[in-house]
């Protein structure tokens, strides 16, 4: 398990902005853990002891609707910081974090970055930069949501799937979602997603194989997102 001082991740995220000795103390009483396709890291409501530095997988943030449903608002990446807004807050996580493929990732206990947050102005204005960005992507989804209809948000998360994820060897999407949680991304019904990929199969935007997912017209999802 590498130290925080000399972990690569740390660029991508508010860790960056600590000394050096800082760095050391936090890797002092990290713990490393796994977490499995499926897993729960931590669950909307529960009070946090630290937050999560994702070293390697995806996971989903998702808020639970007040009719059951889950609106996944973000996937979380390689060098994410999962947990800061509650435990900075010393709130209950307000949204769920579960892994979609294995996630690698090192729980630093919150007491470390309370410290660094009260003696490190350069952290402190670092922390709040990430947490300004969180909060633009959240407006971002609100104005998705009520300005675009479902196939041009069905078709933006393709696109976005293959700009940030990548694609195999195979030219399929690296990180395909289930039917469900492409739902959950888009805010509309799974039976909806499965009509409108449906869709852009014939109209031969995609294929599929099984789960997998391949963009075969990658303008023709461009106008489809533009409204064409």
């Amino acid at each position: 398990m590498s130290r925080c001082e000399n972990c690569i991740i740390r660029q991508f995220n508010s860790l960056r902005a600590m000394s050096k000795d800082e760095l050391k103390k936090v890797s002092d009483t990290k713990v490393s853990k796994t977490y499995k396709k499926g897993d729960a890291i931590f669950e909307e409501g529960e009070r946090l002891d630290g937050v999560f530095c994702v070293r390697d997988g995806v996971s989903k943030l998702s808020k639970l609707s007040s009719n059951g449903k889950d609106q996944i608002i973000k996937l979380a990446t390689k060098g994410e910081i999962l947990g800061q807004r509650s435990v900075i807050a010393e709130e209950s996580a307000n949204l769920s974090a579960v892994a979609i493929k294995d996630v690698d990732l090192c729980f630093i206990p919150k007491e470390s970055i309370l410290h660094t947050l009260n003696t490190n102005p350069n952290f402190a204005v670092e922390v709040l930069r990430h947490m300004a960005n969180d909060l633009r992507e959240a407006d971002d989804v609100i104005v998705n949501m009520s300005q675009k209809t479902v196939k041009q948000r069905i078709a933006e998360a393709f696109i976005y799937l293959k700009n940030e994820f990548g694609e195999d060897e195979n030219d399929f999407l690296k990180l395909s979602l289930s039917r469900e949680d492409m739902s959950n991304v888009v805010g509309t019904a799974t039976e909806s997603t499965i009509r409108i990929i449906s869709e852009f199969k014939k109209k031969g935007m995609i294929e599929t194989s099984g789960k997998q997912v391949r963009i075969k017209d990658l303008v023709k999802l461009q106008n489809v997102v533009s409204g064409l």
